[in-house]
C-alpha cells in the first residue's frame, strides 16, 4: 500500500513539474471596471502579469482590440517568479454608454500564446459641459499606437496615420511633441475645419540602437477637453550583422 502510494505521488509530482516546465504567463486579475466616467475623460489602469514557469518569458506583442485604447508594458522579458506592470490608457472621446475592450498580449508561453485582458467603462454625459462638447474642435486620432514590428540597426521605417476634426469648430494643431531625436513628424496641416481629415507622417530612426524601445508623439491641439494626445510606437532594433 504504502509502494502504491510513493509512486502515485511520483506520478503527480511529475506531472505538475511537466505543466510548468518553460514560461508561464499568469494575470494577477483578468478583468477591471472602470465604472461611470464622463465622456471626454482619459482613465488609466495597471494591470500585473507574472512569469511562473521555469524559463524566461518573452513579450512578443501587446495591442488594444481598438484604437481609443493605449498600451505600454513595463518590460518585455520576465524571469521565473519575475512580475510585470501593463499600462492601459482608454481615451472616452466620443464615445457614450457601456464600453467593453480587450488586450491581447502575445508571449513564448506554449500553453498559452495569447493572453486576454479585459475593461470596461459605462461613458455617461457630462451635462455642464453639453454645448462646449456639441460647439469644440475634436481631434480623433486613427490610432493611439503602432507596432514596426522587428528591423535591423540602422533602418529608418515610418507610417502614416489619419486624423480627424470630428467636432464643429476649427481645429488647431499648436504643437507636435516627440519623445526622441530618433523620430520625426510631418504634418499635412495644423489646421483642419469640422468634419475634414488631415494626415500625421513619422519616421523612426534606429541608428545606434538595440533591442525593444518604445518611443512617443504627442499632439497639442485646441480639443478643450481632450488637448493633448499621445500615439505610443514600439519596435524590435536586432543588431546588424
Amino acid at each position: 500500500m504504502k509502494r502504491f502510494i510513493v509512486i502515485f505521488l511520483m506520478i503527480v509530482t511529475s506531472f505538475i513539474t511537466a505543466q510548468t516546465k518553460g514560461p508561464k504567463i499568469v494575470a494577477g486579475e483578468k478583468e477591471f471596471r472602470f465604472g461611470d466616467i464622463k465622456e471626454g475623460q482619459i482613465v488609466t489602469h495597471k494591470f500585473t502579469i507574472f512569469n511562473k514557469g521555469d524559463e524566461l518569458l518573452k513579450i512578443t506583442d501587446v495591442k488594444a482590440s481598438c484604437g481609443c485604447t493605449a498600451v505600454q508594458p513595463e518590460k518585455n522579458e520576465l524571469k521565473p517568479n519575475e512580475s510585470a506592470i501593463i499600462k492601459v490608457d482608454f481615451n472616452s472621446v466620443g464615445r457614450s454608454g457601456m464600453q467593453n475592450k480587450t488586450v491581447y498580449i502575445t508571449s513564448n508561453d506554449p500553453q498559452n500564446p495569447q493572453l486576454r485582458l479585459t475593461f470596461t467603462a459605462n461613458i455617461i454625459e457630462d451635462k455642464k459641459n453639453v454645448q462646449e462638447t456639441i460647439d469644440r474642435p475634436i481631434l480623433k486620432l486613427g490610432t493611439n499606437q503602432h507596432n514596426f514590428g522587428t528591423i535591423k540597426e540602422g533602418d529608418v521605417v515610418e507610417f502614416s496615420m489619419p486624423f480627424q476634426n470630428a467636432g464643429k469648430k476649427e481645429l488647431v494643431i499648436s504643437e507636435i511633441q516627440e519623445s526622441c531625436s530618433c523620430t520625426v513628424t510631418e504634418i499635412s496641416s495644423k489646421n483642419i475645419l469640422p468634419g475634414k481629415y488631415g494626415n500625421l507622417k513619422i519616421k523612426f530612426d534606429s541608428e545606434d540602437r538595440i533591442g525593444k524601445v518604445s518611443r512617443t508623439v504627442t499632439l497639442i491641439s485646441n480639443d478643450t477637453l481632450n488637448p493633448k494626445q499621445t500615439i505610443t510606437l514600439f519596435v524590435n532594433i536586432e543588431k546588424k550583422k
